[in-house]
């Protein structure tokens, strides 16, 4: 291994660092902010890098030797000999709530996808990484307005806020048989944790406040399996399917339920209780998802796919379980929660007007774009969650072999103002890094 070869390995490493620290550091902060958060396992992630999001999140049946898609493992073996990638992604969420005729806005910014991917022997190939798999961030409050009841005690506000996400791990890899037809397999690993804590304060200090909360610890086992056939069709053109199917994960860890009380002159427990998942007769899990994928690539200029993905999560068990629930009551101010059958559509295209061009840089641009509609895995007092939205996105070729930056933006729409309930309307960014290199190679010397 060269010092090319060691510094790009520092660079991974040093990635891999800052990555783990920033993981750590969000469970502390906001990485998400929406408040359908406070459902189920938070807000799930958009999977893949900035290449599969400006696409508006196809990969399924995506085959390309200058990017890494991590959402097929079998696509790991579409690479030239010897070559080694290295992904980075971040992004930014920026989003516009309406309830009623009230708005608000939230930004946030957190550390996406890192991947890393490298031959294993001839038309087999190996791939690591991490990514997010859901976040939760919110914090809302809002005071009693009965004037029967703070008529005796004065002014009540209830505040809620949670922080936390759940991340996957993954180790993958490939192989390609007769040139045509590629299977894969991903092992992989989720762990995170969240807080939720919900507090009723009184403006009269004779009362004392309620102070309700969950601390959630999280961890998984799982696995992804995946499938893609090339089919040629003459004069550069490739049809393309594909196929995965993600394993559903009993989730394990514990649950911590509580409840105290607050005042000026001491701090009462009121509830207190722990649940080990692993030990609960009723099982929570992370529901299984089968995808389907097909793509048609003209030569070397433009490529358009057609993916779909269905996740049942009636039968997950979140339900069972208030920390998945979110605050739920019997009053106005209380939403209910049910598990849904998550469905997703997605299509997405990219196009270089001319990759090999020595005079004009931006022919060398590839331009991508996409549309999606998806329904989120849960209800809100019977309304399925639904987006759709809109992605544009431009890689930028670098001076040596195929490195490369890429910039994406997300403009979309979540939720409804039915019933009360919330509406977002969102720009997201995303940034991605690129890095290629030939590994292993032997230079000769004349």
């Amino acid at each position: 291994m060269n010092m090319s070869k060691r510094s790009y390995l520092s660079v991974f490493l040093a990635v891999v660092a800052a990555s783990v620290l920033s993981y750590e550091a969000d469970a502390q902060t906001y990485g998400h902010f929406t408040p359908y958060s406070i459902y189920g396992v938070g807000e799930l992630s958009s999977a893949g890098t900035a290449y599969n999001s400006s696409m508006a999140g196809v990969g399924i049946a995506g085959r390309d030797n200058r990017y890494l898609n991590i959402l097929n493992p079998a696509s790991v073996t579409a690479r030239d000999s010897l070559s080694v990638l290295i992904d980075f992604s971040a992004y930014s969420d920026n989003k516009i709530f309406t309830q009623g005729d009230l708005k608000s806005v939230y930004n946030t910014a957190n550390i996406g996808s890192l991947a890393m991917s490298f031959p294993i022997y001839k038309s087999s190939a190996f791939m690591i990484g991490i990514t997010p798999y859901s976040g939760t961030g919110f914090g809302y409050r809002f005071h009693y307005d009965d004037p029967s009841v703070i008529g005796h005690t004065g002014d009540i506000s209830y505040t809620a806020e949670g922080k936390g996400a759940l991340y996957q791990a993954f180790l993958g890899a490939g192989v390609t048989f007769f040139n045509r037809f590629s299977v894969g397999a991903q092992a992989i690993y989720y762990f995170g944790q969240t807080d939720k804590s919900y507090t009723t304060s009184f403006s009269d200090a004779s009362y004392s406040g309620v102070k309700n909360g969950q601390s959630i610890s999280l961890n998984a086992v799982g696995g992804r399996f995946g499938v893609q056939y090339e089919q040629p069709l003459g004069n550069g053109d490739v049809i393309c399917a594909g196929a995965t199917y993600t394993l559903n994960s009993k989730l394990m860890g514990y649950l911590e339920d509580y409840s105290y009380s607050t005042s000026s002159a001491a701090t009462d427990t009121l509830k207190y209780r722990a649940d080990t998942l692993t030990a609960a007769a009723s099982k929570a899990r992370l529901a299984s998802q089968i995808g389907v994928g097909l793509s048609y690539r003209h030569s070397d200029r433009w490529m358009v796919e057609l993916d779909y993905t269905f996740a049942d999560w009636r039968n997950a068990g979140l339900s069972n379980y208030s920390a998945f629930r979110g605050n739920t009551g019997t009053t106005s101010q209380y939403s209910s929660f049910s598990s849904n059958v998550a469905h997703n559509v997605r299509l997405g295209f990219e196009y270089v007007p001319n990759r090999n061009d020595i005079r004009y840089y931006f022919n060398k641009v590839t331009y991508r774009g996409g549309l999606y509609y998806k329904q989120d895995y849960f209800k809100v007092d019977g309304y399925p969650i639904n987006a759709y939205g809109l992605t544009l996105g431009l890689t930028f070729p670098l001076n040596r072999r195929y490195n490369s930056i890429s910039l994406g933006v997300e403009l979309g729409q979540r939720g409804t103002v039915k019933s009360n309930l919330i509406r977002e309307n969102y720009v997201n960014f995303t940034l991605g890094i690129s890095i290629f290199d030939i590994w292993f190679e032997k230079h000769k010397y004349m």
